[in-house]
């Protein structure tokens, strides 16, 4: 008899009391996310599956724990999150989340993709099948992003096709090149009619748009948005009929703005993500039960939050089996101290308990390793000082990038900037720092340069090869020695982050996957990382917002409203190249 249906049969005769199950969960205070009420009742399991949520105390099995009447919810859902921003890959992201009950993420590969094309995809659905966690996969829809940057591969309908029928594979991720959509691009809506066509979901991306043009999103078949950063956009998304994601990563911290636009009548639209968020800070605090805590702070009622964390995401994503404990669905879900602090105590993945105490219970498979098809990928042109020099022939007013701190925008800023012998010269005192984006893959010698306002660095150089969304190098300073030392160290170690001053190298982090993710272990990499921030705060001792994923955002050409590709400066709001020169 196929496996399958034998497992199915074990499962029925199991919810009916004729056959024992495998594990028990008693007294377990449930999340019942469909009546937002909490219910004493016990978990039963058998085959990774919920088979009944009993209160009569009728079923027996093979193991059995008391949860002595402690809260227990569904295992949460990361409904969007790019995991190369963790630095890690898929398989030690997943070790480090699980035990904060985190079983299932929404993944869009697009960093990666961006830099190794149809291979950087399929690394990450292999690595995907290694891990404890589920994680599935959207097919990126936009690279490049523009075509105003040059990335590492170029990704068309008929290349991601063949990806529709892999396991794991869910639909076409966030669509990002608006224009392309607004004015009917062919290579876009090939893509869009690709996912229709295989009745898949599609991701959108809305950073800034307006009404009419989420309007146009929403003809086209785009019915997600995690760009929302005020409770007013939210809304519009919301009676246009879209899900929005409520996203709290490290650079994008949108949920207290988002809030106040959910209420009883539309919560079922809304859910949580991450997008980015870097290693440190998802051992730190987590993911989506850190989402949960801020929520339940700001005023949300508990079983609200895990509704948006679990049985919406799940549905939104036709993940019908997930996101709630009840009888059919899969059996992922764990137990908390409190509400105050939704820490988890013990984690279940599949009616197995996986990980305790924030720690994995067993791991088996090595995660440290190279992947020579996705290595090598930091091709740099051969540089001078000069190459970044910017030329003013004005009075020295020019067109600034102002970053934001915690935001992925920036604004547009007309400043008056220092000029010695017909070149800018940064200026730390006023905050006016030199960046650089050198196309990184084909060692074209594509070189953006710019003015940028709001980093405060007071000395060195900052240098890394994850440049949202082409991941060029992106390398900031204030000195062109320095920027050069910088450029030249990541060429060397094939791709990371590195901090330079006065020539010498403080610290720096090896991430030879892509130029985005590390080969080592995530507790290693960690200890890196934590060195470099360290490194970070010795040339900008008053730092109070996380400056490397600010920096690697901006580059990105779809987040308004001034950023920098290898191509120069860019406008998000005219969407057109400018000069530095105002």
């Amino acid at each position: 008899m196929n496996i399958r249906v034998e497992q199915l049969k074990e499962r029925i005769l199991a919810s009916q009391g004729k056959e024992q199950a495998d594990f028990i969960l008693r007294n377990a205070k449930i999340a019942d996310v469909f009546s937002l009420e909490w219910k004493l009742a016990d978990i039963v399991v058998t085959n990774g599956h919920i088979v009944a949520v009993d209160t009569t105390g009728a079923f027996i099995a093979k193991a059995e724990q008391d949860a002595e009447g402690k809260y227990v919810v569904p295992g949460l859902i990361d409904a969007h999150i790019h995991i190369e921003s963790s630095m890690v890959t898929p398989l030690a992201f997943s070790r480090i989340l699980l035990p904060h009950g985190v079983t299932t993420v929404i993944t869009d590969p697009h960093e990666i993709a961006n830099v190794s094309g149809a291979d950087g995809i399929q690394f990450m659905i292999d690595e995907s099948l290694k891990s404890e966690m589920d994680i599935h996969i959207m097919l990126p829809s936009s690279v490049p992003a523009t075509p105003f940057e040059h990335a590492g591969a170029v990704l068309k309908a008929k290349d991601l096709q063949p990806f529709l029928t892999k396991e794991k594979v869910l639909g076409l991720a966030e669509v990002m090149d608006f224009p392309a959509v607004l004015s009917g691009d062919s290579d876009m809506l090939d893509k869009i009619a690709m996912a229709l066509e295989a009745n898949v979901p599609i991701d959108g991306h809305g950073a800034g748009l307006k009404p009419n043009q989420i309007r146009g999103y929403r003809v086209a078949g785009i019915h997600t948005d995690h760009e929302c950063i005020t409770a007013e956009e939210a809304l519009d998304r919301v009676a246009q009929g879209m899900y929005v994601l409520v996203r709290e990563g490290s650079a994008a911290k949108n949920l207290r703005d988002v809030l106040p636009a959910v209420n009883t009548q539309n919560a079922r639209r809304f859910m949580f993500c991450t997008d980015d968020k870097h290693l440190d800070e998802l051992i730190e605090e987590g993911s989506i039960d850190h989402a949960i805590r801020l929520a339940i702070k700001e005023g949300m009622e508990p079983l609200q939050a895990i509704q948006l964390a679990t049985l919406n995401a799940a549905e939104c994503y036709k993940l019908y089996n997930k996101g709630a404990i009840a009888p059919g669905f899969i059996a992922d879900f764990f137990m908390i101290d409190s509400l105050e602090s939704f820490r988890a105590i013990s984690v279940w993945k599949n009616g197995l308990k996986i990980a305790e105490d924030n720690k994995m219970l067993k791991v088996n498979a090595s995660e440290d390793y190279l992947p020579q098809h996705i290595a090598n990928t930091v091709s740099l042109p051969t540089l001078s000082v000069a190459d970044f020099s910017i030329p003013l022939t004005n009075d020295g007013t020019a067109n600034v990038i102002e970053i934001m701190p915690n935001q992925i925008t920036t604004r547009k800023k007309v400043l008056k900037v220092p000029v010695i012998e017909g070149f800018f010269t940064p200026c730390t005192e006023h905050d006016l720092l030199k960046l650089a984006v050198i196309e990184r893959h084909q060692a074209s010698g594509n070189i953006g340069l710019g003015i940028v306002h709001g980093f405060g660095i007071k000395m060195g150089a900052i240098a890394t090869t994850i440049a949202h969304d082409s991941h060029n190098m992106v390398v900031l300073g204030t000195n062109d020695e320095d920027m050069l030392a910088a450029c030249k160290h990541l060429e060397s170690i094939q791709g990371g982050v590195v901090i330079i001053k006065d020539g010498k190298v403080l610290a720096s982090l090896s991430l030879p996957i892509a130029g985005l993710m590390s080969d080592k272990p995530a507790t290693q990499t960690a200890k890196e990382l934590k060195i470099l921030h360290e490194s970070i705060i010795s040339i900008h001792p008053n730092l109070d917002f996380h400056l490397l994923l600010t920096l690697s955002f901006v580059s990105l050409p779809v987040i308004p409203e001034l950023k920098l590709t290898d191509t120069g400066l860019f406008d998000v709001v005219a969407y057109k190249h400018i000069p530095i020169q105002a």
